[in-house]
């Protein structure tokens, strides 16, 4: 595990419901308490249905992408974004609220798809340096297709 990773949690495990707490108190001043309670009753409502909308959007365009042959990961993160969004919603408060609206919209979703993207593909695109690159192919054994079915490097 990185190091960085268990400070990150501590630190949004106690930063972030004192900025959530805070964050509710400023708003209940501005607005009142009572508008305050209905707006997060309202954003998880909204949320609730806005998770489920894009998760059945999201689970459609991964049958589609299969069915069609292709490997469908941009439908994949998509729905990982929708899950975690609408985890987020459930959360009482506003900040999560907003970071959960993020994920689940499709015109902003394109943002934090951008950074898991690139954070999965820098973690895949490294191969060790004492890996052992073995060249070969791979053929079938049926008389169907003439030639190799796969061929390229393999990495031990």
């Amino acid at each position: 595990m990185k190091r960085w990773i268990v400070p990150l949690l501590v630190g949004l495990v106690i930063v972030l419901p004192i900025l959530e707490v805070w964050l509710l108190i400023r708003v209940g001043h501005w607005i009142g308490v009572l508008p305050t309670i209905g707006l997060l009753v309202l954003m998880v409502v909204a949320g609730f249905w806005l998770a489920q909308h894009e998760g059945l959007r999201s689970w459609r365009a991964i049958t589609e992408a299969a069915a069609r042959g292709e490997v469908p990961t941009r439908q994949v993160t998509d729905g990982a974004l929708v899950l975690v969004g609408g985890l987020l919603l459930l959360l009482p408060g506003f900040l999560t609220d907003i970071v959960g609206l993020v994920f689940l919209l499709p015109f902003t979703r394109s943002i934090p798809r951008a950074l898991v993207t690139r954070a999965i593909g820098s973690r895949s695109s490294r191969i060790r340096r004492d890996a052992t690159i073995i060249e070969g192919e791979v053929v079938r054994d049926d008389d169907t297709t003439p030639g190799p079915a796969l061929e390229g490097r393999v990495i031990d």
